[in-house]
C-alpha cells in the first residue's frame, strides 16, 4: 500500500466528521462598505462521501471553499469555525494553513491552463508538493509523479510526465490538477467546477476519476458546480446555496425526487430532462433576480422571486430544518416548503 493509499484507508475508518463548518460568515470590505459574500454556512463531510454544493454564480460557493484553507484575499472577514479532525483553521497561524494547503486541504481549481505554470513540465509541478509535504527529493518526487498520472488515467505517463501544460489536451491538464490534489493523500480534497469547458466524453472521464479516488483512496471530496448533471452522477448529498446562505440540504436521491425548497425546484425545472429530446421540452426560467449582498436581510432572500412568499417570508429568516421528507436528513431553509407527492394507495384485488 501506498503513502496516498495508507491516508485514504485511515480516513475512511473514521466514524467522526472529518470536515466541520459551523456558522461561517465571510464579508468583503469594499469601497462601497462590507459586502456579505458567506452567511452562517453550517455544514459537515464524512469520511468518504462526495458532497455536491450547488446554485447560482455568485451564490457564494467557491468562496466558502476557498475559506476552509484560509486562501481568501486580506480584504476578507472571516468568523466562524473551521474544524478538520477537531483542528480549528479559522484564525489560525499562516504557518499552521501553510501545511494544511496541499497536505490536509487540497484544491483542484477551475481552468486548468492558467491554473498550471506554463513554464514548469508537469511532472516538475506535482513534484514540488512532494518535496515540500513529505521532503521528498526530486527524483523521488518525479518517479511518484508518474505514479500519480498513472492513477489519474493518463496514457503513458512515464513521457507525459516531462510535458509541458500547452502540449495537453484540456481533459489531460485536468486529470494533471486531480494528480497535483492528491498526491499527498489529502483528508479533503475541494474540486471547483472541475467539468468547466470540457465536452461530455471527457467530463465523464474525470467524473470516473473522482469516484475512483474516493473508492480506492477513501478522499472526501466537496464538488462545487452548476451543473446538475454532474451532482446526480457522482454525489451522495447535496448542499444548495442561495445569495450566500444554505437553504436546502439532503441525500442525492431525495432531494432530485422530492425537492423542498422552492429555489431548488426552479433550478430543476430549469434544467433539460435527460433522455427527452431537447425541442420537445420547455425549460421554466426562475423570475427575478439574485439580491444584492452589500447586506444580509433578516428575511427569506428568495422571498422576491419565490411565488409562494408572504409577509413572513420578508420579515424573518427561516431556519435550515428537517421538513418532513422520506429522507430524515433532509432539512430546508423555507416557511411554505413544496409538498411531497402523495403515496398512492396500493390497489385491493375485489
Amino acid at each position: 500500500m501506498t503513502v496516498v493509499q495508507a491516508a485514504g484507508a485511515a480516513a475512511a475508518t473514521t466514524g467522526a466528521p472529518v470536515l466541520e463548518v459551523r456558522d461561517l460568515c465571510v464579508s468583503f470590505r469594499t469601497e462601497g462598505g462590507s459586502v456579505s459574500a458567506v452567511d452562517r454556512v453550517t455544514l459537515d463531510l464524512a469520511p468518504g462521501e462526495i458532497v455536491g454544493l450547488v446554485g447560482e454564480s455568485g451564490c457564494g460557493k467557491s468562496v466558502t471553499a476557498m475559506s476552509l484553507a484560509g486562501l481568501l484575499p486580506d480584504s476578507a472577514r472571516v468568523s466562524g469555525s473551521v474544524r478538520l479532525e477537531g483542528t480549528e483553521l479559522v484564525g489560525t497561524r499562516e504557518s499552521v494553513l501553510r501545511r494544511v494547503r496541499g497536505k490536509e486541504i487540497a484544491y483542484i481549481f477551475q481552468e486548468p491552463m492558467t491554473s498550471l505554470n506554463p513554464v514548469l513540465t508537469v511532472g516538475r509541478q506535482i513534484g514540488e508538493a512532494l518535496q515540500v509535504h513529505e521532503r521528498m527529493s526530486r527524483r523521488a518526487a518525479r518517479a511518484r509523479a508518474v505514479e500519480l498520472l498513472s492513477l489519474v488515467g493518463i496514457p503513458s505517463p512515464a513521457t507525459r510526465v516531462d510535458n509541458y501544460p500547452h502540449q495537453l489536451s484540456g481533459g489531460m491538464r485536468q486529470r494533471v490538477m486531480i494528480a497535483m490534489a492528491v498526491a499527498c493523500g489529502p483528508k479533503v480534497l475541494v474540486a471547483d467546477e472541475p467539468t468547466t469547458a470540457l465536452d461530455v466524453t471527457v467530463q465523464a472521464g474525470i467524473l470516473k476519476v473522482l469516484r475512483d479516488l474516493r473508492d480506492r483512496l477513501g478522499t472526501t471530496i466537496l464538488i462545487i458546480t452548476h451543473d446538475l448533471g454532474v451532482i446526480a452522477d457522482v454525489a451522495d448529498r447535496v448542499v444548495v446555496m442561495y445569495a450566500g446562505r444554505i437553504v436546502e440540504r439532503a441525500p442525492v436521491t431525495d432531494l432530485f425526487a422530492h425537492p423542498r425548497h422552492r429555489y431548488t425546484a426552479g433550478l430543476l425545472s430549469a434544467s433539460p430532462t435527460p433522455g427527452v429530446h431537447a425541442g420537445s421540452q420547455r425549460l421554466q426560467e426562475i423570475p427575478g433576480l439574485v439580491p444584492v449582498l452589500s447586506s444580509q436581510p433578516d428575511a427569506c432572500t428568495f422571498a422576491d422571486r419565490c411565488p409562494a412568499a408572504d409577509a413572513r417570508c420578508r420579515s424573518a429568516a427561516p431556519p435550515l430544518e428537517p421538513v418532513g421528507s422520506t429522507a430524515a436528513d433532509h432539512l430546508a431553509a423555507c416557511w411554505h416548503p413544496c409538498p411531497t407527492p402523495r403515496t398512492q394507495p396500493e390497489e385491493t384485488t375485489p
